[in-house]
């Protein structure tokens, strides 16, 4: 309703500028503006309008509002904001700026000047620029950048917003708290994206076993867990791993879970490694555990160890 009511008013307007731009000789006393700036006036109007029109009413009316996938829909509407405000910034560079090339060349030192005295907001302007050319992470992803970690809300030119993860909390669970981190760090810090052309990592769980257990019998009962559990993410996880190799140069990859055994002081350590999705580490880890443990108690012939000091002797 308000785009309607805006159309109408510059409909309006742009008559009445119309209007005025043919009886300017008759009421220039009426109107202290010169024709020049009259004319230059109504041009601006116009063509503002019909950028608004294009952008705000078609595009987004008949295109975004469309979208169904949130993600996509985010991205194509920031890139029609940006599209927006150059064609606005162009149109009143055309009709207002007689020599464009003229104004570039005078203002050429002065912008050399600024640019020094403000490198670290142009450094930001080129990160951002790579940010949405290489697309080094998108609105979504999960990334730690500047030992900061966290899912990625937004993307603005000059920096971005993370909502946190991990910090205090033990996991990747949220903390609630927006880091606002300048897009200038792209250029000189390592990005480590989590979901970037696939949604799956690697993670470990390391569990104790007495010497005193049955360790086959251990290792069996925990493998069965462990391959009922993540079956299903092993052949997403596949899928999407034989995509990404032909993206990039990588090896075959094994998605299915293993235990490796280590013989340490105190116990022996099944470290048992699977793939989980990047999102969903925590609640993954969190069943394995729960299922492991149930399956170890029901078994007389497994314990889990735990650190332990033997006391051999007191002194007299």
């Amino acid at each position: 309703m308000k785009k309607i009511f805006a159309i109408i008013l510059w409909l309006i307007g742009v008559i009445l500028l119309w209007f005025a731009t043919l009886l300017y000789p008759a009421i220039s006393l009426l109107i202290p503006v010169p024709e020049k700036y009259l004319t230059n006036i109504f041009y601006t109007v116009l063509a503002l309008g019909i950028i608004y029109i294009i952008f705000k009413v078609i595009i987004e009316e008949a295109v975004v509002k469309r979208i169904k996938e949130t993600k996509t829909k985010y991205s194509f509407n920031k890139l029609v904001s940006i599209l927006y405000i150059i064609a606005f910034l162009a149109v009143l560079t055309t009709i207002w700026i007689e020599q464009p090339q003229t104004l570039f060349v005078a203002y050429g030192v002065v912008a050399a000047g600024i640019a020094i005295a403000l490198q670290d907001l142009f450094k930001s302007l080129a990160g951002g620029i790579i940010i949405y050319v290489n697309r080094l992470y998108t609105v979504g992803d999960r990334i730690e950048i500047q030992k900061i970690v966290g899912d990625v809300i937004d993307i603005h030119i000059l920096y971005t917003t993370i909502l946190e993860i991990q910090g205090w909390v033990d996991g990747d669970q949220p903390t609630g708290r927006l880091a606002i981190i300048p897009n200038s760090y792209v250029l000189s810090s390592t990005i480590y994206n989590f979901t970037k052309d696939h949604n799956f990592i690697w993670d470990e769980i390391m569990i104790p076993i007495t010497y005193d257990s049955d360790w086959k019998v251990a290792y069996d009962t925990i493998m069965t867990v462990v391959i009922e559990i993540t079956k299903y993410l092993a052949e997403k996880a596949e899928k999407e791993i034989e995509q990404l190799e032909e993206m990039y140069y990588i090896g075959k990859r094994i998605v299915e879970p293993n235990i490796f055994l280590k013989l340490t002081d105190n116990w022996i350590s099944f470290n048992i490694r699977f793939v989980t999705e990047a999102k969903k580490r925590r609640s993954l880890r969190h069943k394995l555990s729960q299922k492991i443990l149930e399956e170890i108690q029901k078994n007389e012939r497994i314990k889990i160890a735990s650190a332990t000091i033997d006391i051999v002797g007191f002194p007299k």
